[in-house]
């Protein structure tokens, strides 16, 4: 008789797992509370055959997971490597810092501190014990190394874009890695390169549900897990608004928060540290456009007046030509679900944003826009403080054939579909190993 096991969640860490599960001859089923699969990376139909990203992605040419499993499901030949856009809002105008010499150029900073700034992401790439940096915040480690200048400008804003009030909670480890990654996916001339999917990410997640239906596993979409099932210390099954699904082993790939919520059986001994670490949500908001706001493709916004942490222009990267003509714009904004803006209807966004893009873009007339759409996640960005290791909970929980992979665990990488495959692949591999 099969060993059954049930995945809750089907975001990249979730299906990645189940693919893997499926592989070797267990019987898996996947309950996801929403309509589609893809978690935070999933996608929606803005016209007949044509879908995007709720929010905004890419891969970086470091991200060798994610292209590995893209290589085993064959769509390697829909992989475009485009060289990136990016750019800087700061006192009224925009920058180009996509390459070195873009960032020598960058006169808002002494020309020391430019360099300074440059050399920080070569000293990131050679750290390789991440651990001491918990002990320092993000702040003083940029200010040590790129210079107080520079922090000013460049850093502060994007962090407190990011983070907020949490800004100064903030750890090295995650400005490390950021810039670790940024710097590895760099071609000979310094020029920063991008992956993309013909077809978006949900190219990935429709071959990787074709690939779980052919290994015989079941995908209950739009159907929610109430509870957590578990009898004298072991886990029984899961509880739905459909009933009782027993399984041997279950494997949780759900926000940090919400696995806590499921599983009251938890020994506190594993919920206390778990239970302290913070979340920002996000919302984001997709603009169809008649015409480009600009050339750039990721703008990063150095001024605290804007409220949004970026403005990606995802058609100067992957053209209009695949969205009918279309511009399609995100704007991003982390925050605590508590504050005002993500309590706003759709409509209410819409007409706050329109005026801080008018500012930035004085050509940009309302009369551009097609349509919006508005998403909301409300566990989008764990808040990386200093020790945060020392909070994380293991894959195995102490309820026996209990599993739990999340974005929480990821640390010290940050979110992002290539260390979900990574850990999602990881965990299917201990819960095989265990079986043995």
């Amino acid at each position: 008789m099969k060993t059954k096991v049930i995945v809750i969640g089907a975001g990249f860490t979730g299906l990645a797992a189940a693919y893997d599960l499926a592989r070797q001859g267990l019987e898996v089923e996947v309950f996801e509370a929403d309509n589609d699969v893809g978690g935070l990376a999933g996608t929606f139909e803005i016209s007949p055959g044509c879908r995007i990203e709720k929010f905004y992605h890419h891969w970086f040419t470091s991200d060798l997971a994610i292209l590995g499993l893209i290589k085993e499901l064959g769509l390697d030949p829909q992989l475009r490597y485009i060289a990136s856009k990016t750019g800087l809002y700061y006192a009224n105008s925009t920058y180009r810092l996509a390459s070195p010499f873009d960032l020598l150029r960058f006169k808002a900073i002494p020309l020391l501190d430019r360099v300074r700034t440059g050399l920080m992401a070569i000293y990131a790439r050679s750290i390789r014990n991440w651990r001491a940096l918990e002990e320092i915040s993000a702040e003083s480690w940029i200010e040590d190394i790129g210079g107080r200048p520079a922090y000013e400008v460049i850093w502060k804003p994007l962090l407190q874009g990011k983070f907020g009030s949490e800004a100064a909670n903030v750890s090295a480890v995650w400005i490390w890695n950021k810039l670790k990654l940024r710097g590895s996916s760099r071609d000979a001339k310094g020029t920063e390169q991008l992956a993309y999917l013909q077809g978006g990410f949900g190219a990935v997640t429709a071959a990787l549900q074709s690939a779980l239906l052919r290994h015989g596993a079941t995908l209950h979409l739009g159907s929610s897990v109430d509870e957590i099932l578990t009898h004298q210390g072991r886990v029984t099954g899961v509880r739905t608004p459909q009933g009782r699904h027993e399984a041997d082993i279950v494997l949780a790939t759900v926000p940090l928060p919400t696995f806590l919520k499921l599983t009251p059986e938890l020994p506190p001994s594993f919920c206390e540290p778990a239970s302290r670490i913070r979340f920002l949500g996000n919302i984001c908001l997709l603009l169809r456009l008649r015409r480009s706001l600009s050339d750039t493709y990721w703008l990063n916004v150095a001024d605290p007046s804007f409220p949004f942490v970026g403005v990606i222009e995802h058609t100067n990267f992957e053209g209009p030509e695949n969205y009918a003509g279309e511009h399609l714009v995100y704007l991003s904004k982390y925050l605590p679900t508590s504050d005002a803006l993500f309590g706003m209807s759709d409509k209410e966004l819409l007409q706050f944003a329109l005026p801080h893009l008018q500012r930035m873009f004085p050509h940009f007339s309302a009369d551009w826009v097609i349509a919006a759409h508005v998403w909301r996640a409300p566990y989008s960005q764990p808040i990386p403080t200093l020790q945060y290791s020392t909070l994380i909970p293991p894959l195995k929980t102490p309820i026996s054939g209990l599993w739990l992979a999340t974005m929480a665990q990821i640390y010290p990488q940050d979110r992002g579909t290539n260390y979900a495959v990574i850990q999602g692949r990881a965990v299917a591999k201990e819960i095989v190993a265990s079986l043995r």
